[in-house]
């Protein structure tokens, strides 16, 4: 089938719309993927969204997201899937901060290895004057966070923004 048939295209549109209504009534990240599972055929691919003002909110959302990687690739290997994080929180990706967040560096340089590329918005970078020398290789330093995500929509990903709930 392919990947830009009707289904899929509806698929996501139905998808789209429930990440749209907003967050006191949004389905929940794991709600969302569990919708994925239940289909026969993988979307095309999956890009999860991280923008959040808490520095420190990839404590929580990489490890969300490994979990949700496994889910997907266990039940469709070939998925396509890519993290873009252009939030306060891209700050802890930096090199200076490998030692203070270990486990996430960890985390984020497994993903890269399984396939799955983690993008930082390199313009919310340079509004603090860092640039992608300031990222380590593993990590990729796009021109922009919202035109990454974009332009996997474009290519049929489905965008799933995490939220802490």
């Amino acid at each position: 089938m392919h990947p830009f048939s009707r289904k899929h295209r509806l698929i996501h549109l139905f998808l789209a719309g429930l990440l749209l209504v907003g967050p006191t009534v949004q389905a929940g990240n794991q709600e969302i993927i569990e919708q994925l599972l239940a289909q026969d055929d993988a979307p095309f691919g999956v890009v999860f969204e991280i923008v959040e003002r808490d520095p420190d909110a990839l404590q929580w959302a990489i490890p969300a997201i490994n979990r949700y990687v496994q889910q997907l690739r266990k039940h469709f290997p070939d998925i396509g899937l890519a993290v873009v994080s252009h939030g306060r929180e891209e700050f802890a990706l930096m090199k200076n901060q490998q030692v203070g967040n270990a486990e996430i560096h960890q985390v984020v340089q497994s993903l890269v290895a399984d396939d799955v590329p983690v993008h930082v918005c390199g313009t919310h970078a340079s509004w603090r004057g860092k640039t992608a020398d300031d990222f380590p290789d593993y990590v990729d330093v796009t021109p922009a966070g919202p035109t990454a995500i974009h332009n996997y929509e474009a290519m049929g990903y489905v965008l799933i923004e995490l939220k802490r709930h």
